[in-house]
């Protein structure tokens, strides 16, 4: 397990697994909901929920960020690429319509929730 977090209500867990896979998880009975959502290449790094909690965002090694929707599983347009390493962080901006990533290649990224287009340059200049 790389990264874990809560759904905004309390009520399920996403985790970010080792073997490439997104797994929810019913934070109060403990069972897996669901099947493993299934995509990256490699060990997924980073997890979070959308404000409203109806989507999940996965940061992996394999450098793609994904947006899976949090009832059905099923991936959401395009995977969201750029970083030229591991990406090491996602988060949600407070009102859902952005991502921000960050990565080992010492850059930030935003892109748009909804096309999955990057927003502008990524920013620079990180020494670690």
């Amino acid at each position: 397990i790389q990264s874990v977090a809560f759904s905004p209500s309390g009520m399920k867990i996403v985790i970010g697994c080792n073997d490439g896979t997104v797994r929810l998880w019913d934070a109060t009975t403990g069972a897996q909901l669901g099947h493993s959502l299934q995509g990256h290449e490699h060990w997924v790094t980073s997890v979070a929920f959308s404000p409203d909690g109806t989507r999940i965002v996965s940061g992996s090694s394999d450098r793609t960020v994904r947006i899976w929707d949090a009832t059905t599983g099923a991936q959401l347009g395009h995977s969201l690429q750029g970083h030229e390493h591991y990406v090491t962080s996602v988060a949600f901006s407070p009102d859902g319509t952005r991502i921000v990533s960050g990565s080992d290649d010492r850059t930030v990224r935003i892109w748009d929730a909804t096309t999955n287009a990057q927003l502008g340059h990524s920013l620079q200049g990180h020494e670690d």
